[in-house]
């Protein structure tokens, strides 16, 4: 019903792939060691193929079509693309390949395989949830007064983290990338921190909601983020940013393509294969490619010596280098197409102007937003908060109530905006 309310017609597309991943996985359960493989592969290349044909299909048809200069055989993009195509494919692959690797057995109840590919916190984005994370739960949950007031509390971080902070410092993001032709130094700056802030807020809110709700069911999603901007490294980032994919990478493609057990040069072409891959699942264009590419080099040149490098250096050095990597990345994950990438470096190195500000970049920097801003910033780098020393009733109160505020304020924001979807509905 959660899925069908959006997505009334790709239903049952979802329906589809549970009913062929409960057969398939029953089938590579059953099979002798022999044949298992060849089973095991047959599956995983359907999930891939619904994927490719959905999400890639009219990428790769746009591109041939503009190579040859006409439609192709009269065939044009057809512009379908089921909401969370992306985290239900690899939730699949994930439930056939552990099978496969027999660290779990195949689910004889297809209601709780349905359960796990479309549990409705995480189903459309993420974070990506392991079978063997939560099948137990899955038949063995335990639904209390006490994990339900906590799962809600955590819901509502995370609705305050997407409403007050990812939603407000969307305004300059949107300014500066969709709205200003020529941006000076200052206001591409601003745009690309502002969208740094945002996407990291929006995401983390996404997946601190899904995690809070839940734990209210009785279920635990695994952690997200682990203040992905404080890193030293772009390796230690991605060992905090979006930590489910990151850890889904390395064990379903970086360790089977050989990791890092083998020459350096055929582990430097496991990291670029790997992240080609990341950017590429992202989203099915050119600058989500490049993204890819981007993190994929920085990984690269830090396992090859820049890692110790930046550990002489000093750790204010290798945080900077770090941030800045990070941040220029964002530049072609953000911008629409290639040559808008390219104009926002051009501005960020002062090919524009310097310090002006346009009239969409005033018009955004309402005061909520530059308090969205400057608080943003904050939680995003700060590891600690100094807790007073009171009474654990004290305490309690004084954080309910401080809850109680985030939620109150969320709704009233949400009620006043316009509607604001979470920015990985796209990926």
């Amino acid at each position: 019903l959660f899925y069908a309310w959006g997505e009334p017609y790709f239903v049952f597309v979802l329906l589809l792939i549970i009913a062929f991943n409960y057969m398939a996985g029953l089938a590579i359960d059953r099979s002798p060691d022999a044949v298992r493989p060849y089973v095991t592969a047959s599956g995983v290349i359907a999930n891939l193929l619904t994927l490719a044909t959905f999400k890639y299909l009219d990428f790769f048809v746009a591109n041939l079509n503009g190579l040859a200069g006409f439609d192709v055989i009269g065939i044009k993009p057809l512009g379908l693309l089921p909401l969370g195509i992306s985290f239900i494919s690899f939730h699949a692959i994930s439930y056939l390949v552990d099978i496969h690797r027999r660290k779990v057995h195949a689910n004889a109840d297809p209601l709780e395989l349905a359960i796990y590919l479309a549990m409705f916190p995480q189903l459309v984005a993420g974070p990506i949830v392991r079978y063997r994370t939560i099948y137990r739960q899955l038949s063995q949950r335990r639904a209390t007064m006490g994990r339900a007031s906590a799962g809600i509390g955590i819901f509502i971080i995370g609705l305050a983290q997407k409403v007050l902070i990812a939603d407000e410092v969307a305004h300059i993001a949107e300014a500066v990338f969709d709205r200003i032709i020529a941006p000076s130094l200052l206001e591409a700056w601003l745009g690309v921190g502002a969208y740094t802030i945002q996407i990291y807020f929006d995401f983390m809110g996404y997946s601190n909601m899904a995690i809070g709700m839940a734990i209210a069911m009785g279920f635990r999603f695994p952690r997200n983020f682990r203040l992905p901007y404080t890193s030293h490294s772009v390796t230690e980032f991605w060992r905090r940013w979006h930590m489910s994919l990151s850890a889904w990478f390395r064990d379903y493609v970086y360790i089977p393509l050989g990791g890092n057990r083998n020459s350096n040069f055929r582990t430097y072409v496991n990291l670029a294969v790997v992240f080609l891959l990341c950017g590429l699942w992202h989203g099915a264009n050119w600058t989500f490619i490049i993204w890819g590419v981007h993190h994929g080099f920085f990984l690269i040149v830090e396992r090859a010596g820049l890692s110790r490098w930046l550990k002489a250096a000093g750790p204010l050095v290798s945080w900077i280098y770090a941030l800045l990597a990070v941040i220029t990345g964002w530049v072609w994950f953000r911008a629409k197409d290639v040559s808008r990438a390219a104009e926002m470096f051009h501005a960020m190195i002062g090919g524009n102007d310097f310090l002006s500000l346009s009239y969409p970049t005033h018009f955004a920097l309402y005061p909520t937003t530059i308090a969205a801003m400057i608080a943003g910033t904050l939680l995003s780098v700060a590891s600690w908060f100094p807790r007073a020393k009171l009474a654990p009733v004290i305490r309690g109160t004084v954080e309910n109530a401080m809850t109680y505020a985030m939620f109150v304020a969320s709704v009233v924001t949400v009620a006043a905006g316009s509607y604001s979807p979470f920015l990985y509905f796209r990926f």
